[in-house]
């Protein structure tokens, strides 16, 4: 799998094994997203069901720092570790489910990525945590990837819609938690 840009644009990465058959329009999608996030210097990041580390080594390559990826599946994490060296910069990369980590953390992060196993039916759940806790700086802009054929809500607690792109089968929705003072959304890119 390669990195669609930035300043690790076209290095490449390994893939977990049994995830030869990555979902269609993967590379498009990320390609897609990251156009619209833009540069990232600054910005903080977390990746949420991590896998190969393909996302957190895209908000890298734009930028992003610091970083943390989480994932729980050990038998994938050595993989991670060795794919997040590429950054110059330490991407922190912890094992353990999304669930607890979010039941723990304190570190407020400026983008989140979520993009959990297709079949999982805990969305709603984990934008539930994320709204309630301690993971979404102010004005935190929060991206899940999903099966067009689940069902999301456009605004939930401080989180409300401000874009939505389709790839294939799949959808990549941009949530941002509004700012107390003001009350109201702006657009994915005016605040990044």
């Amino acid at each position: 799998m390669r990195i669609t840009g930035g300043i690790y644009g076209g290095r490449t990465i390994e893939i977990p094994r049994g995830q030869l058959e990555i979902r269609p329009a993967m590379d498009m999608m990320r390609e897609s997203v990251f156009a619209i996030l833009g540069d990232l210097t600054g910005l903080s990041f977390l990746d949420l069901f991590s896998g190969s580390g393909i996302i957190a080594l895209e908000a890298a390559s734009r930028g992003a720092w610091p970083i943390v990826c989480v994932e729980r599946d050990r038998a994938k994490f050595p993989l991670l570790l060795k794919n997040v060296a590429i950054s110059e910069r330490r991407i922190e990369c912890k094992a353990q489910p999304v669930e607890l980590f979010l039941e723990r953390n304190r570190q407020a992060y400026d983008l989140v990525f979520l993009d959990p196993p297709f079949p999982y039916p805990y969305r709603l759940d984990l934008l539930k945590s994320l709204d309630s806790g301690r993971s979404l700086a102010e004005k935190a802009l929060i991206l899940i990837h999903f099966p067009k054929e689940d069902r999301l809500p456009e605004t939930l607690g401080s989180l409300g819609l401000e874009d939505e792109r389709r790839y294939g089968r799949s959808i990549v929705r941009f949530y941002r938690r509004a700012a107390p003072a003001e009350g109201g959304l702006r657009s994915a890119l005016a605040d990044i």
